[in-house]
């Protein structure tokens, strides 16, 4: 981000009205004009409108930083879950890789076995033949059975990567969203600092204000 979030003065904050330099006169204990005393003319204030809408404006501004703020916290909190997800998935992808390889070697061996009990059949008793070839009927049906374990985990996977992959998506998008939300609250900040930070107003105003924001409140 080009800036770091910051929370906004409060509009009981705002700057005091000030006085500026104006008009001399004559010190009354010295009478020489060299000497003048200056007289500062009153400083326009702003209109109770005016100071209204800076205080609504600060508010709003304070309360908007504080929902950002949250907001920054769901994201960090939602990328931290995802990166764990993701490692999750990738055990699963590498399990499957080990699987797929590991059984293919015991597809190599069942193979290895059948041939080796064709070559033998022959030579063996039907007892022994009928052995064997239930060892080997065993073994297949394991192996027909990891096939199925296997694929239904690799699936699984593959769908929670989908799952995934949909989450990044909203993830990515709701980034955008805070991105342009916080840009827009800068701007909002910017403006209130050139038109209310440096004005003056009258504290009987601020008063008034919000005695009538007490007054509107529900009972």
């Amino acid at each position: 981000m080009k800036r770091l979030l910051v929370s906004l003065l409060a509009a009981a904050l705002l700057p005091a009205f000030a006085q500026t330099a104006g008009t001399a006169k004559v010190d009354p204990k010295n009478n020489k004009v060299s000497n003048p005393v200056v007289e500062k003319p009153k400083a326009k204030l702003m209109t109770r409108d005016e100071l209204r809408a800076c205080m609504d404006q600060a508010d709003f501004n304070n309360s908007e930083a504080v929902a950002i703020k949250a907001d920054q916290v769901a994201y960090n909190d939602n990328a931290t879950a995802l990166k764990a997800e993701k490692a999750e998935l990738q055990k699963g992808e590498e399990a499957g890789a080990a699987g797929t390889a590991t059984l293919k070697k015991e597809r190599d061996g069942i193979l290895q076995m059948f041939e080796e009990i064709k070559a033998a059949a022959p030579k063996l008793e039907k007892a022994e033949l009928d052995e064997r070839n239930k060892a080997y009927q065993a073994r297949a049906a394991a192996f027909d059975a990891s096939v199925t374990t296997l694929n239904e985990g690799i699936k699984a996977n593959l769908e929670k990567r989908k799952a995934f992959a949909d989450k990044v998506d909203a993830f990515n998008a709701s980034f955008k969203a805070l991105e342009a939300r916080q840009e827009a609250h800068f701007d909002k900040a910017d403006a209130w600092k050139s038109e209310c930070s440096k004005k003056a107003y009258d504290e009987a105003d601020e008063k008034a204000i919000k005695k009538e924001r007490a007054a509107a409140q529900p009972k």
